[in-house]
């Protein structure tokens, strides 16, 4: 009968630590990274704000071009136009007329005025497409970093797994012995209540991996319980957590989006205030059209026309002076958010390069405490077969052995972690790493 319970719990064990893989997607990082790129919705909006921002440099660019106007009626009046000579009167006009006019007027001049307006228009779009850079890597680090959270369950819970197999073998030696009279009652109770508590954590490390593998399918736009099976990475191909910080804060200064965002809007603010100074000057246009009305009582119905002209706006009540004053004031205000930028990433780079290093040296630390739990297990196993051992000193040798193996597994996924972290903080492109 225990031998059949046995057999049942071994196969419930392997049924959790297999779940994962049966019938289920094999999903590469770089897959994954694709996908999630082209379904993010943050991404979408990013390109409909792109698109907006362009639409609006083309209704910059159209102050620059002729305006082309033309107009056409047909007027009907109640009293026929007519002028009094003495005692006469003669008409000097159709009671009903059509009418119809063209002209094209195309600004000469204007100080650089409107071009600067549409050069700053065309910075804005560049800060709209650096965002969608930033916006999309910001995407990826997400992902790359959900993807290894789901790596690290999947070896958490074949931890999980492994210690209630050794708390399984060591129950099924205790219940025989107990049975041969060797050990005590006590004894037998201990490695019941042990892998009682195992099988718990085993529940846990499974709803673990079974809730991170909903956030990876939300990442990619899945159905959240989509069975997934992801694969293993190996480390960046360079030392990150030995990279100069100095080398790596100019690099990312150079290189981050944000920074670049700053900066575009900056020019783009000094090109609008060039604009707003050009309305101190006048504006010179030349203006030609051709209009035409019905009326057989005048000489000429249609008539040319060309005028050469200039326009200067001589008070506003001060608004021009107002508009450049603010832009000087967004430019500080601009240029003090940028310094505090270049401060918090100089911050974010250092604190993942320490982690890097910090997780590096764990992941060396924790690799010969593996093999040492597992020998002193074997050492353990054997003694208490033998008689010379206890029941504690096992249990406590398999307590010891996951430990060193969580330890392990979980240095080594805060190593990779800590590495797409620092890839992404000095600016570096995701999707590109990682394809």
């Amino acid at each position: 009968m225990m031998k059949r319970i046995y057999i049942v719990n071994t196969i419930l064990i392997l049924v959790v630590m297999s779940i994962s893989t049966v019938s289920a997607d094999v999903l590469a990082l770089s897959d994954g990274l694709r996908l999630s790129i082209e379904n993010s919705r943050v991404l979408k909006m990013a390109g409909y704000e792109e698109a907006v921002s362009e639409a609006e440099t083309l209704v910059s660019r159209s102050k620059m071009l002729p305006v082309i106007n033309a107009s056409l009626g047909q007027t009907s009046l109640a009293h026929q136009p007519s002028a009094i000579f003495g005692q006469q009167t003669v008409p000097v006009s159709e009671k009903n007329f059509l009418s119809y006019s063209l002209s094209i007027q195309q600004t000469l001049y204007d100080f650089r005025g409107n071009a600067s307006k549409y050069e700053a228009s065309k910075m804005v779009l560049n800060t709209k497409k650096l965002d969608t850079i930033r916006i999309r890597n910001l995407v990826a680090i997400d992902f790359v970093l959900i993807y290894l959270e789901l790596l690290e369950s999947e070896k958490m819970l074949s931890v999980a797994g492994k210690e209630v197999e050794r708390l399984e073998s060591h129950l099924r030696n205790a219940r025989n012995m107990y049975e041969e009279g060797v050990i005590t009652k006590n004894d037998l109770l201990q490695a019941e209540v042990r892998i009682s508590d195992a099988r718990q954590k085993l529940l846990t490390a499974k709803n673990l991996r079974t809730i991170t593998a909903a956030r990876l399918n939300n990442a990619i736009q899945r159905p959240l319980n989509t069975e997934i099976q992801v694969m293993e990475i190996q480390s960046a191909s360079t030392d990150l957590s030995d990279m100069e910080i100095e080398k790596a804060w100019e690099t990312a200064v150079s290189q981050r989006a944000e920074i670049k965002i700053v900066d575009e809007t900056l020019k783009s603010l000094g090109l609008e205030e060039k604009s707003r100074r050009s309305e101190y000057f006048p504006r010179l246009f030349v203006k030609g059209g051709y209009d035409y009305t019905e009326n057989r009582y005048q000489l000429h119905q249609g008539n040319w026309s060309l005028t050469l002209g200039m326009s200067i706006n001589l008070f506003s009540g001060g608004s021009t002076g107002a508009e450049v004053a603010k832009i000087e004031n967004q430019k500080l205000k601009l240029l003090e958010q940028r310094n505090k930028l270049v401060d918090e990433i100089k911050v974010e780079v250092e604190k993942y390069i320490l982690d890097a290093k910090t997780a590096k040296e764990r992941v060396y630390m924790a690799t010969g405490v593996v093999q040492q739990a597992e020998e002193n297990l074997r050492i353990n196993r054997l003694k208490y077969e033998e008689g010379v051992g206890t029941a504690t000193d096992v249990l406590d040798a398999v307590s010891l052995l996951t430990i060193a193996e969580t330890n392990f597994y979980r240095s080594l996924y805060d190593l990779r972690k800590a590495e797409a972290a620092v890839l992404y903080s000095i600016g570096k492109e995701i999707s590109e790493v990682y394809k």
